[in-house]
């Protein structure tokens, strides 16, 4: 699908839900002169993003649950195809890893904001995603590194 030089990006801004929802929703300000589109875990936080935006829910898996890992690789699949963006960003944690794998592949760029939580380590899902995504973020300074995420401020 072409786009012209008038219309506004189309972003996919994917999390799992808790923290990580709260997360990406602090980066919506960025956001505003964006075609956006929201995935997540949880049904009720439709209400909490613009009616203007476009809304998908995936089942929630995580690591431990690799048998869901299929069917949420599945949804974010239907869904990927049928927003076709051309950036997408996450703050974790598995659905978003997932998103950030199956949009790479579709020519979409990937961005990964690591969870502030993580303040001793990067969190599982972020370590896996930083070699397939082209934005990597961590929060935290001392997590910083010349072949991991980089440090930008605290964005947050």
């Amino acid at each position: 699908m072409s786009r012209t030089n008038d219309r506004k990006p189309r972003v996919l801004a994917v999390s799992s839900g808790g923290g990580h929802w709260v997360e990406l929703l602090r980066l919506a300000p960025a956001f505003t002169d964006c075609d956006m589109a929201y995935v997540t875990v949880v049904s009720d936080y439709r209400d909490q993003i613009p009616s203007s935006a476009r809304f998908h829910t995936v089942v929630d898996v995580t690591r431990w649950n690799k048998l869901k890992w299929l069917l949420c690789a599945a949804q974010l699949a239907r869904i990927i195809a049928k927003e076709r963006p051309a950036f997408v960003i996450t703050t974790g944690a598995m659905p978003g890893y997932l998103a950030c794998r199956i949009a790479k592949v579709l020519g979409a760029k990937v961005a990964w904001l690591d969870s502030i939580a993580n303040v001793e380590e990067l969190s599982r899902s972020g370590q896996l995603a930083g070699r397939f995504v082209d934005l990597w973020l961590t929060q935290w300074p001392h997590l910083a590194d010349s072949n991991g995420p980089e440090y930008r401020g605290a964005v947050l």
